[in-house]
């Protein structure tokens, strides 16, 4: 039963993260925290933060994660499957209707409107972790956020990070690698 679960659960996953990537962040939410509660948001941060340092699409990388999580290998492999089958038919059918009717207007028209939701999405789901990470998970809601439960380490190597990928535009790797090396630093011995 729980692989069925696990299969339907990112096979949704994968149906509905048009635009993939950071776009599928609150969907993945919905299921694996609000929904079927197999994680706590707190995990759900951690896994998108190794899903982002491991190769491979967020979404894919998430659903082994917490397929592996909830139920060993063959849970890995069956959420794996179950979040890439609808992109496989999907993109087979768009393949097929784009080739053929690529001159229309309306295919254009559509493909232009879907992306201002796309960016809300990244945006929200964006928002989401940021206020997990610079509260230390503490936040439910914007209506709890107090300036007590700031976590000034998190605030710094995140002002610290933004500024040196935005001026310097170095390898984000580097910059990972940095934040990761400071953090253990200073959560070990501040």
């Amino acid at each position: 039963m729980i692989y069925l679960k696990l299969f339907w659960s990112f096979f949704q996953i994968g149906l509905f993260s048009i635009g993939g990537g950071y776009a599928a962040m609150p969907i993945i939410q919905k299921q694996v925290v609000d929904l079927n509660k197999w994680l706590s948001m707190k995990e759900f941060v951690d896994i998108v933060t190794i899903s982002q340092m491991t190769p491979g699409p967020i979404a894919i990388n998430a659903s082994t994660f917490v397929g592996m999580r909830i139920s060993g290998v063959w849970g890995a492999i069956i959420a794996t499957a179950g979040c890439v089958t609808p992109s496989l038919i999907i993109v087979l059918i768009l393949a097929y209707v784009y080739y053929k009717y690529q001159d229309l207007w309306v295919i254009s028209g559509a493909l232009n409107g879907l992306r201002p939701a796309v960016v809300a999405l990244i945006a929200s789901a964006g928002l989401s972790i940021l206020l997990m990470a610079l509260f230390n998970g503490k936040v439910d809601s914007w209506l709890s956020i107090h300036l007590s439960q700031i976590d000034v380490v998190a605030v710094t190597l995140f002002t610290a990070g933004f500024v040196v990928l935005r001026k310097f535009k170095p390898n984000p790797i580097y910059v990972m690698l940095g934040s990761g090396i400071v953090g253990l630093i200073c959560y070990r011995f501040i």
